[in-house]
Parts: C-alpha cells; sequence; structure tokens
C-alpha cells in the first residue's frame, strides 16, 4: 500500500515553496493536479509520471491519486496555496472515509494566499479576520450573504476568495453592499492579484472604490475593519499595543 502527499505549493512563485514540500514532490513516483498549478512548479517535476487535468476534475484526481497509491505508489497531490484552505486536502479525506482505505495521507501545509497577499499590503491582518469564498459552485449564495452579513457586522478584517469571475460578476458588488451597511465607506481595502507571480498587481482603495480595480479569480480582496487605516501605500490594522503599552 502506498501514499498519499497532499502538497501545498504556495501563491505561485518558486521560492515560495516550503523545504517539505519539495522533499515530498522529489520523493514521489507520481505527481497529480491541475494543469496551471504543475506548470508553477515544472522545476521540481522532472523524472516523475505527471498526470494533469483540468479545473472542475478535482474528484477525478483525487481518485486516481487512490487508484495508484492503493497499487503501492507514493503520489503527491498539488494544490495551490495551502492545501486545507478552499482545497484538495478535505476532498482527499472525504473519498478515503468513503473508500474506508488503508492509504496513508500525509498534508504538507502551503503558504495560503491570504499570508502572501497581507504581506504585499503591508499588516491588514494583525486582528481577527474571516476568510470567505464568493464561488457558489458548492456553496449556496444565500449562505455565502449570511456568513459576510456576520463578518461585517462583527468588525473582523474580511478576506474574500473567488471575488469575481468572467460570468459571476454581481457576487463582489452584493459583498460591498453588505459590508457598507456596517463599515465607513473610506475603509482600507487591499486588493492583490496574482501574487508573487509575474504579473503581480497590488493595489490599495477604499470600499466605495473598490469595484473601479480590476478584479478577477486570481485576486484576493481584503477589507479592513473599523481601526485598520492606510499608511503611505500600506494597511494596518492595530493589534491594540498602543492601548496597553507606550510605544
Amino acid at each position: 500500500m502506498g501514499m498519499i502527499h497532499v502538497v501545498g505549493t504556495g501563491p505561485g512563485a518558486v521560492a515560495s515553496i516550503t523545504p517539505e514540500a519539495v522533499g515530498c514532490i522529489q520523493d514521489s513516483d507520481i505527481v497529480i493536479g491541475y494543469s496551471t498549478y504543475l506548470d508553477l512548479i515544472e522545476p521540481y517535476l522532472d523524472g516523475k509520471k505527471v498526470i494533469s487535468s483540468k479545473m472542475m476534475q478535482e474528484v477525478q484526481r483525487c481518485n486516481t491519486a487512490f487508484d495508484e497509491a492503493e497499487k503501492g505508489a507514493v503520489v503527491t497531490m498539488i494544490s495551490g496555496g495551502d492545501p486545507g484552505i478552499y482545497a484538495m486536502a478535505g476532498l482527499i479525506y472525504e473519498i478515503a472515509a468513503e473508500r474506508d482505505t488503508d492509504v496513508s495521507i500525509n498534508v504538507v501545509p502551503g503558504l495560503a494566499a491570504l499570508n502572501s497577499c497581507a504581506a504585499r499590503l503591508g499588516a491588514p491582518l494583525m486582528h481577527d479576520f474571516v476568510a470567505i469564498s464568493l464561488s457558489d459552485l458548492l456553496t449556496p449564495m444565500e449562505l455565502i450573504e449570511k456568513r459576510i452579513e456576520a463578518a461585517a457586522s462583527a468588525d473582523f478584517v474580511i478576506v474574500l476568495y473567488n471575488p469575481k469571475s468572467k460570468r459571476r460578476t454581481a457576487h463582489i458588488e452584493k459583498a460591498q453592499e453588505i459590508i457598507s451597511k456596517y463599515r465607513d465607506s473610506d475603509t482600507p481595502v487591499g486588493i492583490v492579484t496574482a501574487a508573487t507571480r509575474e504579473h503581480e498587481t497590488v493595489v490599495v482603495t477604499t470600499l466605495k472604490d473598490m469595484l473601479a480595480e480590476e478584479i478577477n479569480m486570481q485576486s484576493c480582496v481584503l477589507i479592513g475593519n473599523s481601526s485598520t487605516f492606510t499608511w503611505r501605500d500600506k494597511m494596518v490594522t492595530p493589534r491594540g499595543y498602543k492601548d496597553k503599552y507606550s510605544l
């Protein structure tokens, strides 16, 4: 019986992949993943059997991984970012339970999109925050709206994943509408697209003006809380040190 490494490769740059992730890839017989993510780690794929597939084929990829591992192979399942955040680790375990398999599973964390995007913006996640995906492929929009409402009313910093696609353009508008009920119109908003990649863009704007900026499926939108401020081109959410200690 083989094993499956569920590996997070970070936001895209080869330099952002952890040594543990590289070691798992190098020790594997087979590497499986979404074609775009595999392209980003091409330097580590020499000599490996590579199984590539398109979006919307996640279940097929996982079943293929188990088919190969149950025959004795060591398989790496590639996830962008961190495999446990909107990625492949959960599905791997769901299918493992369904198959009642004896394949060993090793989840290897990666640098999540929200980490790399926050770093580009300064320090927007220094206090409590919430990550919400605006994709309604797997979650009803009614539930997404309830979660946005709850996060906004509780003054969390909000990170929006999958904010806008070519066909799904209204969800980000609805998110702005809901959040605007609880936040000042000048609340800082950061938009990072393709973090760490060659075509990376970083924009700091405001809640009222955010929809004027380019936003797509490679973007993360970070919306500050009531304390978040901008300094030069950075966003800062105070942790509370200034109120407790002398700076």
